[in-house]
């Protein structure tokens, strides 16, 4: 696993992500301005349905952009044994039934998964309970969350 090769990927998901939200919000704007989407009557609602729906792809746009931002800003440094895991990291991570994922701590974009050589990748946050649980771990740590009322526990399998 190469965090610098993932964090491209995640990059590049971005700006996928951004240009197809850019023409969705850009389509619902031209639907909502049209001439023939004028409403003629008090039922008739397809203008406003498409205004709030531009609305909507126009916030998606900004969400994505900021995260983009974010995510681009970020400064790739190796594991430090000292300071533990930190915002850029890429680990593996364990369930308590031997389940593995991999993970890679971003500022934003939470959610975001890629796929490097077959094995999927998602981005978490530290503002989730499991990344928050993670910041300052080492290799060989175990995290515990709640999360709905359940304890989940996980141990940390490798840190790039």
């Amino acid at each position: 696993m190469n965090k610098h090769i993932v964090h491209q990927l995640i990059l590049d998901k971005l700006r996928i992500d951004l240009d197809i939200a850019q023409r969705a919000a850009q389509t619902a704007y031209e639907t909502a301005t049209h001439e023939e989407n004028i409403a003629e009557n008090k039922y008739d609602t397809l203008g406003l349905e498409a205004s709030y729906l531009a609305a909507g792809q126009a916030k998606r746009v900004e969400e994505i952009r900021q995260s983009l931002a974010l995510c681009e800003s970020l400064v790739l440094r190796p594991y430090d044994e000292e300071r533990g895991l930190e915002v850029g990291a890429l680990l593996g991570l364990e369930d308590e039934k031997g389940r593995e994922q991999w993970l890679f701590l971003a500022p934003d974009a939470a959610g975001l998964k890629v796929d490097l050589v077959g094995q999927q990748i998602t981005v978490i946050t530290p503002r989730s309970p499991l990344g928050k649980s993670l910041l300052g771990k080492y290799e060989g740590d175990e995290v515990e969350i709640v999360v709905a009322g359940t304890r989940q526990q996980f141990t940390v399998t490798e840190v790039i």
